[in-house]
């Protein structure tokens, strides 16, 4: 099915699904680096659902915009974190309305019991820690990619 947002010839939109720890490392590394405001997290404890709008730069993209020579991209995208029990913040003011944070990694630690904790570990010693009864999330972009204001790709110093 075509998304209307792209048009014929244009790459669509990143649609990832991962279910289990062994996905993990490749959500965490195409969310490394991107921001949001806090205002943009929400967990719905009734559909047992965690989501947070992300605006992430495109990392998929980064090697071919180098060697052709095109400004970098971000995209925003929505991160949905499915069978949340419990969410807990560390170093977040949350009624900060101005507040944004920046996605360094994505962490697990599973339990015993196959239930664990989904970390989102955040620059300035920020996380969002969500227990899960089991690891299943998605990243979907949901706006077409734009050039990236600073024009460059984040800079890890290596």
């Amino acid at each position: 099915m075509a998304d209307a947002r792209y048009e014929d010839g244009d790459e669509g939109p990143l649609r990832l699904l991962a279910q289990g720890a062994e996905d993990l490392p490749v959500v965490s590394a195409l969310v490394q680096d991107a921001v949001l405001p806090a205002v943009e997290m929400r967990y719905d404890a009734r559909r047992r659902r965690f989501v947070a709008l992300v605006n992430r730069f495109r990392w998929e993209d980064r090697e071919a915009a180098a060697r052709e020579g095109r400004p970098f991209e971000r995209v925003r995208s929505l991160l949905t974190v499915e069978d949340v029990t419990a969410v807990r913040t560390q170093g977040i003011d949350r009624r900060d309305a101005d507040l944004v944070l920046s996605i360094l990694s994505l962490d697990w630690l599973p339990g015993e019991d196959g239930t664990g904790r989904l970390t989102l570990v955040l620059a300035g010693d920020g996380a969002v820690a969500l227990e899960v009864e089991t690891l299943e999330l998605r990243l979907d972009d949901v706006t077409k990619p734009y050039i990236a204001p600073s024009r460059h790709a984040p800079d890890h110093g290596g």
